[in-house]
């Protein structure tokens, strides 16, 4: 192999045009020229009008040529010779593509041309020929074009200096967020989602309303992408990750509905795609699996989808087929679910990036901003030209007659004209008076001070005009209609210039104009959304409906709806409410909303937290789910209190809310709710809890609650909350009750309005009785009490205290699982030191185990169930 280096050349060589350079260094160069060559110029589009250069040249060659929306088609050929001659000078099958696919209603939300002739179809069939086919732009591509020729934008030289182009189009309407764009570059490409116009006008709008706008906010007015084919998005949290980073999987599924044919059986009708499936591929897919034994149930597949009718596939179903079961296996192994795949990477001043959904927003907004005010400028400039001759005329006819006699007399046009700049029509006097008015407003066009407008009456312009004007021009209507058009340039170029020097002018100009093309362009969705396997957006798909939540004693949990318990008659023997093993009762019963926040806080004085809707659901005998499995508890805690929440991120109910804790020994805490607003997956620790002691009763406040302490003994301790004050997370608390030797604290109420509440109390054999909280005097915390129930042998000791009113409901539950419902209207209300009533009928021992209250539920109408006998309640008892 022959040496090439510089050492081993020929002497008679011509050495000095031969530069030795490194490979490497050559192809890293080159490579980075094509690949920036193929990233700029053809493979992304520019943020500014969602445009790639062979869009951008086909719609302006179009227009150069005149196949405007209200104009004949022309040949395909000659638009696509056009575009390849003068701007595009690569093959004619890429122009010829482009256009195509911008004529295609399901590849383009908004189509850009209107194609004649066979352009292709959803099957996948290659349109005709170009000699065959015939091509316009369609209305809404012009308002791409539209102020082009207004200096809006910067153009160009062509590919050989001949022409000029456009180098970005001035976008009336955001193509890119409209249609989206695909394409592969050079390490790296990208794929953005079409929306529905009005959607994104709205958007916008917003966004000019309010720049600091949240991408949050901005998903109120742009919902989501809307795909030309349609079809049902499935899930908010692709769409959410495309709008917040730029990048996200958005699933997205055929719609389909079932029909039954005249002979009875089942069949599935497809009535749109997913976006970019070929129908005719699907067909084939589906046919393969069903015969390959993957896919069941299904007997035959079919099309009969027409222009008219629209996509129509139909799916017969055998006898014995279920239709949702083949449904989602179609979905499951077929291109009728798939997935597309967001990618919002576009130019901006030539460099790609990747971007939001506000950034697209903004860049949009700043382009469309410079292009209103150089269309404002370009507007202004050539109105006060206008205004410049006009201004001319009126002069030359408030002289007609000297005018004409110049004219007559001059000895050729230059003469005339000379003259009539001079004013040699006018007297000493009147051209002297003309010169020195304060008023004269010739000097409207900049380059008559050029021409020494001190010295001149008409600019050079201005006498060519009055030299140019047609005779009919000097009767008396057609100067009242130059003194008009006059007058009408003066308010527009006022107006011009108070755009240019207010910014709330221009925007209100992006504005209007977005407003013109919603009420011009504006549809309705095609792709519908469904909430449906989105994780991160779930409250958007659960109803805040009322939950019973139930916990038992060995830590199972459930929810059930609150509608499935009735009310019964008090004194019933209850329905069976919970089933339970032999040595488990319910322990917590509470109700709460699908969308709060639950707080549990254990024995040994950690909390956790838990969604509601994630309380797995169960019905009114179901024995629920072990809580361990929901939370991280330690092995021996318990939990012993719940209380569940609106909301742990707002921060003004956060700050202005207290946990209240009150343990078996008397301690009580107050601490803000903002210290337990971080949920973590092992818990915190809410509340030091001395040896020997155990959290009992939690409450959530508003820090000027009076707090009620009762104890088993049958005595309550009324103080308000102001005493105990704010403690961090950590504290132990202070002393809350006086308590003997064997006595312990069964339950605290924090109470509102002490006026109007009640307090609802129940011993361990059923009985209970309502007070008003008034004949509970106010004392100092830590006090012993006064009395609240009468304890004896037959009411057993106090077990539970409510506060409760006439709209509420009580559910109690005793440890054999036995439920009963009632109107605590049922119970009236007594003296502070009596016995009560009997509430529920306790049979072979049985205690109660736990009671709440259901608030401001309507009360259900009992129906008795079958087997069931209700007692009659005996008579009320008031001993002292």
């Amino acid at each position: 192999m022959a040496e090439t280096t510089e050492d081993h050349l020929p002497e008679n060589s011509n050495s000095g045009n031969i530069i030795p350079i490194n490979i490497e260094d050559e192809m890293r160069g080159a490579y980075i020229d094509y690949s920036m060559s193929v990233i700029v110029s053809r493979a992304l589009p520019d943020v500014r009008d969602g445009l790639k250069p062979v869009h951008r040249r086909v719609l302006f060659g179009m227009d150069e040529l005149g196949v405007n929306y209200n104009r004949a088609h022309k040949k395909s050929a000659r638009i696509v010779g056009e575009v390849l001659g003068k701007y595009h000078p690569h093959g004619d099958s890429s122009v010829y593509d482009t256009m195509v696919r911008m004529a295609q209603d399901w590849s383009l939300r908004y189509p850009l041309v209107d194609g004649q002739g066979n352009f292709g179809s959803i099957d996948g069939d290659s349109p005709a020929a170009m000699r065959y086919t015939e091509a316009r732009l369609k209305r809404i591509a012009e308002e791409m074009l539209a102020d082009l020729g207004k200096e809006t934008v910067d153009f160009q030289n062509n590919f050989d200096d001949s022409l000029q182009e456009p180098t970005v189009m001035p976008a009336k309407i955001p193509n890119l967020l409209l249609n989206g764009s695909a394409g592969i570059a050079v390490g790296m490409a990208t794929n953005m989602a079409p929306h529905n116009l009005t959607e994104v006008v709205d958007g916008i709008a917003a966004y000019v309303d309010n720049p600091e706008i949240t991408i949050a906010e901005l998903m109120h007015h742009i919902k989501g992408p809307d795909f030309p084919t349609g079809g049902t998005i499935y899930g908010l949290s692709g769409i959410k990750n495309a709008f917040e980073t730029g990048r996200g999987r958005i699933v997205i599924r055929a719609n389909a509905t079932f029909e039954q044919t005249k002979t009875g059986k089942d069949q599935i009708v497809v009535t749109d795609m997913p976006y970019q499936v070929n129908k005719a591929v699907l067909q084939e897919k589906i046919a393969e699996l069903v015969e390959d034994k993957k896919l069941e149930g299904i007997s035959a597949i079919r099309d009969e989808s027409s222009n008219r009718e629209g996509i129509r596939l139909v799916i017969e179903l055998k006898r014995d087929a279920v239709p949702n079961v083949v449904l989602n296996n179609l979905y499951k192994h077929t291109p009728l679910q798939t997935a597309f795949s967001v990618n919002n990477v576009a130019l901006v001043k030539g460099r790609p990036m990747t971007l939001n959904l506000k950034d697209m927003i903004r860049h949009y907004v700043e382009h469309r901003l410079d292009v209103i005010v150089r269309r404002t400028r370009y507007d202004l400039k050539e109105a006060r030209k206008r205004a410049h001759i006009l201004e001319g005329l009126l002069v030359a006819l408030d002289h007609l007659d000297a005018v004409i006699a110049l004219i007559r007399s001059s000895r050729d046009p230059e003469v005339a004209k000379a003259g009539l700049m001079n004013g040699s029509f006018m007297t000493t006097a009147q051209r002297e008076a003309f010169l020195n008015n304060p008023d004269r407003s010739l000097q409207i066009v900049d380059t008559f001070k050029n021409e020494g407008a001190n010295n001149l009456v008409l600019s050079e312009a201005q006498a060519r005009a009055i030299l140019d004007m047609r005779l009919q021009r000097l009767t008396g209507l057609e100067r009242d209609k130059i003194q008009e058009e006059y007058n009408e340039l003066m308010r527009f170029i006022a107006d011009m210039e108070d755009i240019l020097a207010r910014p709330e002018r221009q925007y209100q100009v992006i504005k209007d104009d977005l407003t013109e093309l919603r009420a011009r362009y504006g549809d309705e969705r095609r792709t519908q959304i469904s909430h449906a396997d989105d994780e991160l957006s779930i409250e958007d798909m659960i109803a805040d409906e009322e939950m019973l939540i139930t916990i038992s004693s060995q830590g199972y949990i459930k929810r059930t709806p609150l509608v499935e318990y009735r009310t019964q008659s008090r004194g019933g023997v209850g329905a069976r409410g919970v089933k339970t093993k032999d040595d488990d009762f319910t322990e917590h019963l509470f109700t709460a909303t699908m969308h709060n926040y639950l707080l549990f806080f254990t024995d040994t004085g950690k909390c956790f937290w838990l969604r509601v809707f994630n309380v797995p659901e169960g019905n009114k005998v179901a024995k629920g789910r072990p809580i361990q499995n929901l939370l991280n508890i330690e092995a021996g805690d318990k939990i012993r209190a719940v209380i569940n929440v609106k909301t742990l991120t707002d921060p003004d109910y956060i700050n202005n809310n207290f946990i209240v804790m009150c343990t078996e020994q008397g301690t009580v805490k107050k601490t803000s709710l903002e210290a337990y607003s971080r949920p973590r997956q092992n818990g915190i620790i809410a509340v030091n809890i001395n040896e020997g002691d155990r959290l009992l009763d939690v409450a959530l406040t508003n820090g000027n609650n009076e707090i009620i302490i009762a104890v088993d003994a049958g005595r309550a301790v009324r103080f308000n909350e102001e005493k105990v004050r704010p403690m961090g997370r950590t504290a132990t608390g202070v002393k809350g009750v006086e308590l003997a030797d064997d006595e312990k604290v069964i339950g605290m109420v924090c109470v509102v309005d002490p006026a109007t509440a009640q307090l609802l109390v129940v011993s361990e054999q059923g009985y209970g009785k309502r007070s008003d909280i008034e004949e509970y005097r106010l004392t100092n915390r830590g006090a012993k009490g006064v009395t609240t129930l009468k304890v004896t042998d037959k009411t057993g000791k106090l077990v539970a205290i409510k506060q409760v009113s006439d709209r509420d409901d009580l559910m109690i539950i005793n440890r054999s699982g036995l439920a009963i419902r009632f109107a605590v209207a049922d119970l009236r209300v007594m003296g502070r030191n009596t016995q009560g009533v009997r509430l529920i009928n306790l049979r072979n021992g049985d205690e109660i185990s736990s009671i709440t209250k259901i608030e401001n539920e309507e009360l259900i109408e009992g129906v008795e169930q079958e087997g069931e006998q209700p007692t009659t309640p005996p008579e009320e008892s008031t001993e002292a």
